[in-house]
């Protein structure tokens, strides 16, 4: 089964791993992701490389702090690294390749006629909410040579991985699941939800590193087992016991030993890492269950169900990798097929899978390194587009919890909120005014979103349940775009990092399209009356907004500032949902003027500074009737990805001129990319419909 698995596996990186063919030299240059997913499940659990080798660093949290997980070869009696930067004086393997999939990440090395493949899989299939919600990255390794070779290879995890900082004391101890041993480590004082912030990471649950039976590994809870590998090729012999200590005070860490044999054939072994917890999320004062936990089950059933669903993971988790990947590039080339890609796993692990008292599914966004918001609804915009071309019933499982509370009598606004709080405590907004005050809020904005976005999710999702339910808000927000969205007073917009702005014109457009989506929600429902009304409302404002905003061979930033310019993102949506407010000569005329204002490393947000943001220049890439003015768009952020000076999990918003970062990573928001082939309606189609399991 091992050598079928190996090959199907083989077959499969043959596959991803071929190079594309492009007549684009810039799309077939060398690939160097700014950092690479090795776990990433949710905002806690989220474990990257920021480097260009396994070896060059340790690895880390997505925040940037250390959660070392060490890899060692021992070949014919003599140790190498594979995995972190320490022990610094044991040879590091020579990284040969390093393949980044939807699905995988995939490393391989040599040393001492041994050739090692290390691939990480965290099996995110988006239909399939089971697998999904559970907290589960498989690492397979395997090893092969020429001639033979004694080979044994060592994992070892630093227990700083289940606390927030280094100083706090933990426990830790080893339990059996059905064919498996699991090591087990996680923070002494367990203070369940004790928290909320940005630069935090968990301090309750436990992690979990897990090795099947039939791989006769060893296993020890030990300081001192990479000592004892390297000098003898065995763990100690004993656990460590003396505890609780704090990792900075030699808290034992969690190794496991895999004997490898006398290697020529390929020889595979894998291991599961896991992180779980009682309760994720605090939504209203009340705890939610993780989704996978939601009819009870316990840590071991679900530890050795991931066992056993490993090979047939596998080989839907390759198949799953080929054919998006093939999708993507023939949608938007090689260059935004990498970018798609690194996209994936971090759009889903920056939220939150918990299950509402009735199972019901609730997907909670974390604002990283932003302010640390859960569930902005402009960051559930921005990452709507991949939601809605993998399975829309993920983005009602988001827009549920801002709806419910948006329904409270305590939201006492006409407009929508912004948020629910700060991660992972959903009690109620927090940013600006709060629900004390309109001060510094994004009514606009946030309004305009949910209706955007409500009536693409019914549109996919076929039916009009959603928007039936909470139609009271729906009109309340529609009414307060018609007077105030066509020419905006000083509000901010989800570029809030620019500032206050009046008579924003892409802003504008938002209401515009945010009116004639609430038209299509009335028309779903039954409501004929109010859909021509506020589809005519919405249309009169369109011809309206082409001469305010119209300067020259141009459109203005705001309607009162000639001379300025701005990306006009938000008209994608006239497209993707059939709107035909605006003439093609709109986005003609925008696309022809930012082709003229393209920078080293692409197109500036707007006139007033040199930076941009990721996904929103993707979204007016959109824009373009031709290939040729979408790879001109293109280009830029292909060189980019590679070559940005700023090593971490994919930033959104950055200089175009630097490369640099200017704030904001791991975040949900790069999702956004996925506006160009969501635009596609076959692949849309396709995709959203594909491989239906387990949707509430």
């Amino acid at each position: 089964m091992k050598a079928i698995l190996y090959a199907l596996r083989f077959t499969s990186l043959l596959i991803l791993c071929a190079p594309a063919i492009s007549s684009s030299n810039a799309q077939t240059q060398p690939q160097r992701p700014p950092a690479i997913p090795l776990i990433a499940y949710d905002p806690y659990f989220s474990i990257w490389s920021a480097a260009d080798h396994l070896t060059d660093r340790n690895t880390t949290h997505w925040t940037g702090r250390q959660q070392p997980i060490f890899g060692l070869l021992r070949i014919d009696g003599k140790p190498y690294r594979f995995m972190g930067a320490d022990p610094r004086e044991i040879p590091a393997m020579q990284q040969t390749s390093l393949r980044v999939t939807p699905l995988h990440t995939i490393y391989e090395f040599e040393a001492a006629g041994v050739k090692l493949t290390a691939e990480f899989f965290t099996p995110s299939l988006p239909k399939d909410l089971d697998i999904l919600s559970r907290p589960v990255t498989y690492l397979t390794l395997t090893a092969s040579a020429d001639s033979p070779h004694d080979v044994s290879a060592l994992l070892d995890v630093d227990p700083v991985i289940a606390v927030n900082t280094a100083d706090q004391p933990v426990t830790w101890g080893r339990s059996r699941a059905a064919g498996l041993t699991v090591l087990n480590t996680g923070s002494q004082d367990q203070r369940v939800l004790n928290r909320s912030g940005d630069d935090l990471r968990i301090d309750w649950g436990y992690f979990h590193l897990a090795v099947p039976d039939s791989a006769n590994a060893q296993t020890v809870t030990s300081h001192d087992a990479i000592r004892s590998f390297t000098e003898t090729g065995n763990l100690p012999s004993a656990d460590q016991m003396d505890m609780p200590r704090s990792p900075r005070n030699d808290a034992a860490h969690l190794a496991v030993m895999l004997p490898l044999g006398q290697v020529t054939a390929p020889v595979s072994r894998h291991l599961l890492l896991a992180y779980t917890e009682d309760f994720s999320i605090e939504y209203l004062n009340r705890r939610l269950r993780p989704y996978w936990q939601r009819n009870g089950a316990t840590v071991e059933a679900m530890l050795a169900a991931a066992e056993r669903d490993y090979l047939r993971l596998e080989q839907r988790g390759n198949r799953f990798d080929a054919e998006l990947t093939a999708d993507l590039e023939k949608a938007g080339g090689p260059a935004y097929a990498q970018l798609a890609i690194l996209a994936y796993r971090q759009t889903l692990a920056a939220h939150g899978f918990a299950a509402d008292f009735d199972g019901t599914p609730m997907l909670f966004p974390k604002e990283n390194f932003s302010n640390g918001c859960i569930s902005t609804v402009d960051v559930l915009y921005p990452s709507a587009p991949f939601f809605l071309f993998f399975n829309p019933a993920l983005l009602e499982a988001q827009l549920k919890p801002v709806m419910e509370y948006a329904s409270l009598p305590r939201w006492k606004w006409p407009f929508a909120p912004h948020d629910l709080g700060t991660y992972p405590l959903a009690n109620g907004q927090v940013y600006g005014g709060g629900e004390r005050t309109e001060d510094d809020q994004m009514p606009v904005e946030e309004s305009g979103n949910l209706l955007i976005l409500v009536a693409a999710m019914e549109t996919e999702l076929g039916n009009w349940n959603f928007a039936r339910q909470y139609w009271p808000q729906f009109q309340k927000w529609a009414d307060y775009l018609g007077e105030k969205g066509l020419d905006p007073p000083n509000q901010l917009s989800t570029d809030d990092f620019a500032g206050h702005l009046a008579h924003n014109a892409n802003l504008s457009i938002k209401a515009i399209e945010g009116l004639a989506a609430f038209a299509q929600m009335a028309r779903g429902v039954g409501k004929a009356d109010v859909a021509s009304k506020y589809e005519h409302m919405a249309h009169d404002m369109a011809a309206k907004w082409q001469t305010m905003a119209i300067d020259g061979d141009h459109y203005k930033l705001a309607f009162d500032k000639s001379g300025t310019w701005s990306q006009k993102y938000n008209l994608v949506w006239d497209q993707i949902l059939g709107l035909n407010l605006f003439p093609a000569k709109v986005r003609q005329t925008e696309i022809s003027f930012y082709l003229n204002h393209l920078n080293q490393y692409g197109l500036p947000l707007d006139n007033r500074r040199d930076y941009t943001k990721l996904d929103w220049q993707i979204w007016t890439a959109t824009l373009a009737d031709n290939p040729a003015d979408w790879n001109s768009l293109l280009e830029p952020i292909g060189h980019w990805i590679n070559e940005g000076p700023t090593r971490v999990p994919l930033t959104d918003w950055y200089d175009t001129k630097t490369g640099k970062m200017e704030a904001f990573q791991a975040r949900s928001v790069v999702g956004g990319v996925y506006i160009k082939v969501l635009s596609n309606k076959n692949l849309a189609q396709k995709w959203s419909r594909a491989e239906p399991r387990n949707n509430p």
